[in-house]
């Protein structure tokens, strides 16, 4: 029993071991759950038995209807980083809050905000706002130190802003951990947990934080002038035009968002629904912004908009042996509007691939979709061999152990998933991590979404903490050479406070996670 004890430990940390020296995740999770188990056979510890399971679990990753939002999210964002949104964005909302001491910090954060409710991906983000914001920032006096931290802050909003890459997949295991602590539990008709009751969770907390940075951007502006100067007053163009021009670039995103977001919290669609609407929103607006004909774009936007007010209304189900007439109208509506969306979606997809961005798109996306899904396989493997070493026990005996019951427990389940954000990304804190240690806490009595949001505020708090917070190295990678690396990670510290202020503020008020999805989903 020593043996087994020691062996699912050594396996954890064989995998963070080998992880470090940069070797391809998904073979390294397959390959040192391979050898464990091999190694735990030779010692009569292990049954392989438990790998008869590899290929259920395989097919049911595959067929899995949630996590086919994954590739149509990432979609969405990558074709809406190709449509210069946000160039249009922070050029024109910095001319409006520049005026302002701070203005330019506050416009990065407002546009974090609005990127990361629409891409997600945090490194592209980070990379978009440093190379567009940041010589802007430098040139018109700001603090290297407070321009590098507003930036790289407010591109991880993407972990924690739905809709968000990250929300679906711990979603998605979370969602699993919650039905196996019920069955263990005895309760053989478990309550289920969805990816949109996560989104509902991490939306307050989310703007939260975005209040937050503003309030740091403004606070410091009061107290430090020099760190943050307002811009010179561009008399060449008037504030009315700069508003209809602010208005203009911040409308469509911000169309496609709300509907996105509504249709899932709205009960019209669900998230792998939102996601395809959003991954079509976004071929319009990346066609529209490529210029050539408008008209093609705006009846298929129009048709959008119009479709999913008229599905929110009227039953459009086509299968059924009586509709009554007004549904028949609406169908025939419907089919009219799709056609519309059809006619737009071929001339934006016409003109995406003449200038070569779809094919671009689209290669990205089937490397990040397959990124994804082979970890997804070897964290399976991972999963199978850690359980039929009896590792289940020993998380479960160590969390019990903690001081302080419950509250100690998930304390320090924090604590470890902040240290491994350090050197793990959060796709392999989600898949190998969140399985192990969610369904104890859950049969702790710890609820679900408040859970989720609480690790996807903490993943984010990973990704800023020097000096290993991934996105201080996608800042690295694009910032001028006269900004150092101390300078970004000064910058840094105090948005890594404002996240652990919010990660306290969630911990003590529950009902900011909770409230919500309660509301709309549950009618409390």
């Amino acid at each position: 029993m020593a043996l087994r004890e020691s062996l699912d430990v050594l396996m954890f940390v064989a995998v963070c071991a080998v992880l470090l020296t940069g070797f391809p995740v998904a073979f390294t999770l397959a390959g040192i759950a391979l050898a464990f188990g091999l190694i735990g056979m030779a010692f009569g510890v292990f049954d392989f038995g438990f790998m008869a399971a590899l290929p259920q679990r395989i097919y049911g990753n595959m067929t899995n209807d949630v996590l086919i939002a994954v590739p149509l999210f990432v979609f969405m964002g990558t074709m809406l980083e190709r449509s210069k949104v946000a160039e249009e964005l922070l050029e024109n909302m910095g001319r409006l809050f520049g005026r302002l001491r701070g203005g330019l910090g506050i416009s990065v954060s407002i546009v974090g905000a609005l990127l990361a409710a629409s891409t997600g991906i945090v490194g592209a983000t980070v990379v978009t706002m440093g190379l567009l914001a940041l010589p802007t920032m430098l040139r018109r006096g700001y603090d290297p130190a407070l321009a590098s931290g507003s930036i790289a802050a407010a591109g991880t909003l993407g972990q924690i802003i739905p809709p968000s890459i990250v929300l679906v997949l711990l979603g998605d295991t979370l969602a699993n951990s919650y039905q196996k602590a019920q069955l263990e539990q005895g309760i053989f008709s478990p309550e289920t947990l969805s990816v949109g009751d996560l989104f509902a969770g991490a939306l307050i907390p989310g703007l939260m934080l975005v209040g937050f940075y503003i309030l740091y951007q403004v606070v410091r502006a009061v107290l430090d002038p020099k760190s943050s100067p307002a811009m010179p007053v561009d008399d060449s163009v008037s504030t009315a035009e700069l508003y209809r021009r602010t208005l203009r670039a911040l409308i469509p995103p911000v169309v496609l968002i709300v509907a996105v977001m509504g249709s899932i919290l709205g009960g019209i669609a669900t998230p792998t629904e939102a996601a395809a609407l959003g991954a079509i929103g976004s071929i319009l607006l990346a066609g529209e912004r490529a210029g050539g004909l408008k008209l093609p774009v705006r009846t298929a936007a129009l048709s959008l908009i119009a479709l999913l007010f008229l599905t929110s209304f009227m039953d459009l189900r086509t299968a059924r042996t009586e509709i009554s007439g007004g549904d028949q109208l609406g169908i025939w509506l419907a089919w009219l509007l799709c056609a519309g969306i059809a006619w737009g979606l071929l001339a934006s997809t016409h003109r995406l691939w003449r200038n070569g961005v779809l094919g671009e798109v689209t290669q990205s996306t089937a490397r990040i979709t397959s990124m994804v899904f082979v970890i997804l396989i070897g964290a399976a493997l991972f999963s199978l061999v850690f359980r039929g070493l009896g590792g289940d026990d020993t998380v479960h005996e160590f969390l019990n152990s903690m001081p302080g019951g419950t509250t100690g427990a998930v304390i320090t389940v924090m604590l470890i998933m902040f240290a491994l954000g350090f050197f793990l990304d959060f796709i392999e804190i989600i898949f190998v991590v969140v399985p192990i240690v969610a369904p104890i806490l859950l049969m702790m009595g710890v609820d679900p979404v408040w859970l989720g949001v609480m690790m996807a505020v903490n993943l984010q708090t990973s990704f800023l903490t020097p000096p290993f917070g991934f996105a201080l190295f996608y800042l690295r990678g694009v910032a001028p050479d006269s900004v150092t690396t101390m300078q970004i990670y000064r910058g840094a510290v105090p948005f890594v406070m404002l996240q652990i202020l919010a990660l306290g503020v969630i911990a003590v008020f529950p009902a900011l996670a909770t409230w919500l999805p309660r509301l709309i989903f549950s009618g409390m």
